[in-house]
């Protein structure tokens, strides 16, 4: 996995599925709460009047010059839980984003987040 300094340094990078077809370019890195280490990447797709920021796991990511390969296929990411631009995921929303890819949703042992934006 990425260190959080690290992974800052891609934003705008194309983010890519498995196969390298691009998905859309990186917006923002999410950590957990728990560990401060990277979680999950918004990612800006769509076309310029109809943009939003998906949401897709760094579990497993790659990264490489100028790009991010993650680990899910560009039609799952693309029907990911979304915002708007200049919007904000509410915390009722993030066990969405991790069930839209399977993966297990705990909140924090306070009931806090368990995603922060970086």
């Amino acid at each position: 996995m990425f260190e959080a300094g690290d992974i800052r340094e891609w934003r705008g990078h194309e983010v890519l599925d498995p196969r390298g077809h691009k998905i859309g370019v990186l917006e923002a890195v999410y950590v957990e709460t728990a560990t401060d280490k990277p979680i999950c990447a918004t990612v800006m797709t769509g076309l310029p009047i109809r943009r939003r920021l998906v949401f897709v796991p760094l579990v497993d990511a790659t990264v490489g010059p100028g790009y991010v390969k993650v680990a899910y296929d560009k039609n799952l990411v693309k029907k990911a839980p979304a915002i708007d631009p200049d919007g904000e995921l509410p915390a009722s929303d993030e066990p969405a984003v991790f069930a839209h890819y399977a993966l297990d949703y705990a909140p924090g042992a306070g009931g806090e987040r368990r995603l922060a934006r970086r």
